[in-house]
């Protein structure tokens, strides 16, 4: 559990997810999906029943290589972001990045220590010596933190995804440590 504060000065709490925050994750990820068209889904988009998605929450607080982070004002999540990876042998050093921030505290500097959290974690815990992550080709602005972060471009996925009859290649990215 860490504590700092944003640009405009409100104070945010970053813990990891458990159970108890099932429900509160799903609803913000069914508004956050509303917000942008750069995740991978979109308003109410987000399916999944709380039983269901606790026993996700649960296995994955369980494997040493793979972590949930909420980020909360007054506890009201703000932002999740996650490092999931395989239990497979041969993949298990490989952890997938995700970030989700809600729009209106984006530009605060909560993506760049919600991932500082995540990268810190992965280089710690034994297991992860490779964090990848995917990203709309057109995502300058996240692109920016990930390279600044140590990201590399590894790859390009063309017509990954599409939005309003509109296709967008989407930019798979690697940090090694």
């Amino acid at each position: 559990m860490m504590k700092f504060h944003l640009k405009d000065g409100d104070e945010v709490m970053i813990t990891e997810a458990t159970t108890e925050h099932a429900q509160h994750m799903i609803d913000f990820y069914n508004v956050v999906g509303g917000e942008t068209d750069f995740l991978s889904f979109g308003k109410n988009e987000f399916n999944q029943e709380a039983e269901t998605y606790k026993v996700f929450l649960e296995s994955t607080r369980l494997e040493q290589n793979s972590i949930i982070l909420l980020a909360t004002i007054n506890n009201e999540i703000i932002s999740i972001a996650s490092i999931n990876s395989s239990q497979k042998n041969r993949i298990k050093h490989v952890g997938t990045l995700g970030i989700v921030i809600s729009a209106q505290f984006t530009g605060q500097g909560l993506g760049r220590k919600m991932m500082e959290q995540l990268i810190q974690w992965a280089a710690s815990n034994g297991v992860t010596n490779k964090i990848s992550l995917v990203t709309r080709e057109d995502n300058n602005l996240a692109i920016e933190l990930y390279e600044k972060l140590g990201f590399k471009k590894e790859g390009l996925i063309l017509k990954d995804t599409l939005i309003d009859g509109v296709y967008y290649n989407t930019l798979v990215m690697g940090l090694l440590f």
